[in-house]
């Protein structure tokens, strides 16, 4: 049945289905299932697999709902006589987590700081889209599970399906273009946008998209100088810094 259940988890999220994730963890007494037993939820409340029958499984279903709706992790404890009513008593302890859609990450421009980005954020969850105008950077790179769009980057727009769960960072070549890109994307569904600079280009840019008409709470929701402040320097630390941002904000939605 566990394996049933992890190749249904498997479909789920290629069918980007809520679903959370119940499983006994550990249990005293008597009770209709033991330590491991697993129960897939789903959001229009239909199950897969089984914690027990009865109370206890309608009160796990009922904590499975509010765990897809705040997409989290809880660990819930059951008594199985007092609370519960059920005659066989016991105690069971489950822990539930919800296994909703990956978060997109876009990135505009797929050079140093960019790659490095991927390699980190696609091992925590993260599912990336690269856009470059360049061939040879596109063919290059051998970062496996991810789409790539070749194109002039603001021609990509119409590839790209955003979200309010799409994270967004803009770390192209050239500086025209990060301020084209961040322009367009802030009027895009996101959860998260992120601009490469240094202050002086940051400072240009929330002068120039002033000018275009942006409001001050929009270009204050932009994320310029992009990540997590503190003294990096090589490619691999300034994407740690910028991973480091995309997980806080992920874990704070």
């Amino acid at each position: 049945m566990n394996n049933d259940i992890f190749l249904e988890i498997n479909d789920a999220r290629k069918g980007n289905k809520k679903v959370a994730l119940c499983t006994i963890i550990e249990t005293k007494g008597s009770t209709p299932r033991k330590a491991g037993s697993k129960m897939l939820v789903y959001e229009n409340r239909i199950i897969s697999g089984t914690v027990g029958g009865g109370n206890i499984e309608l009160n796990i279903i009922d904590k499975a709902f509010e765990v897809i709706e705040n997409n989290s992790t809880g660990k819930f404890v059951f008594d199985l006589g007092d609370d519960l009513d059920m005659r066989c008593g016991g105690y069971v302890e489950v822990f539930i987590e919800s296994l909703n859609q990956k978060n997109d990450l876009i990135i505009f421009g797929a050079g140093h700081v960019g790659k490095a980005v991927a390699n980190f954020a696609s091992q925590l969850g993260f599912e990336i889209t690269f856009v470059d105008n360049r061939k040879n950077i596109i063919s290059n790179l051998d970062i496996q599970n991810n789409k790539f769009i070749n194109k002039e980057y603001l021609d990509a727009f119409e590839d790209i399906d955003f979200t309010d769960k799409s994270f967004i960072i803009v770390t192209t070549p050239n500086h025209e273009f990060d301020q084209e890109v961040t322009a367009i994307c802030i009027k895009k569904p996101h959860a998260y946008l992120g601009m490469i600079g240094s202050k002086r280009k940051v400072a240009i840019t929330k002068k120039n998209l002033f000018e275009k008409g942006f409001s001050k709470e929009e270009i204050k929701k932009v994320d310029m100088p992009i990540g997590i402040k503190f003294n990096s320097q090589t490619p691999d630390e300034i994407a740690i810094s910028i991973v480091a941002k995309l997980i806080d904000v992920r874990n704070s939605l």
